[in-house]
């Protein structure tokens, strides 16, 4: 037996539409699997074709209730790219952004977090964290310009990139 075209859902394995009830409920199963921003939350709502006035319902009531913070995800999120080295300067903006934070917002937390670390010195830990005995004056061209992409795509700039290199030492030395 064949669906009607109407009742065929491509996008999603769960084909049922979700009736006004359930959306807060599957709104909160979401957000015990992780952080959400609103933007997030608003677009797997929409993937699951909920009407309009119940997922604008669900996520005020979520934020009511502190279930759904923009700027408490916003900032757990840009602490734990940093302390990770994952991103860092323009490409945390990038990646806040793409994720649904507001521009302000986005603003906002990386001023309290980015200003007051040092770049080099978080360029130089994750450098002996993830390159343990890396040692820019003795290694190979290859493997500098290696280093260099990698920490250049986590969003340092080149600059800071530059002095951090040169500036340290491996350990073994």
């Amino acid at each position: 037996m064949t669906l009607p075209p109407s009742r065929i859902n491509l996008k999603s394995k769960n084909t049922e539409l979700l009736t006004s009830g359930q959306v807060y409920q599957y709104a909160l199963r979401l957000l015990t699997g992780r952080d959400y921003s609103v933007a997030g939350i608003r677009r797997k709502l929409a993937a699951r074709e909920v009407a309009t006035q119940d997922l604008d319902d669900a996520i005020l009531r979520l934020q009511r209730e502190g279930l759904l913070d923009d700027a408490r995800y916003a900032e757990r999120f840009a602490e734990s790219a940093l302390s990770s080295g994952r991103f860092y300067g323009a490409r945390l903006r990038l990646e806040m952004r793409r994720r649904g934070f507001d521009a302000a917002l986005v603003s906002t937390v990386l001023e309290t977090i980015i200003f007051p670390s040092d770049e080099v010195a978080d360029i130089a830990a994750l450098v002996e964290r993830r390159f343990h005995q890396f040692s820019f004056t003795s290694a190979a061209e290859r493997d500098r310009r290696r280093v260099i992409s990698f920490l250049l795509r986590r969003g340092f700039g080149i600059s800071a990139v530059m002095r951090a290199l040169r500036e340290s030492q491996p350990s073994g030395d």
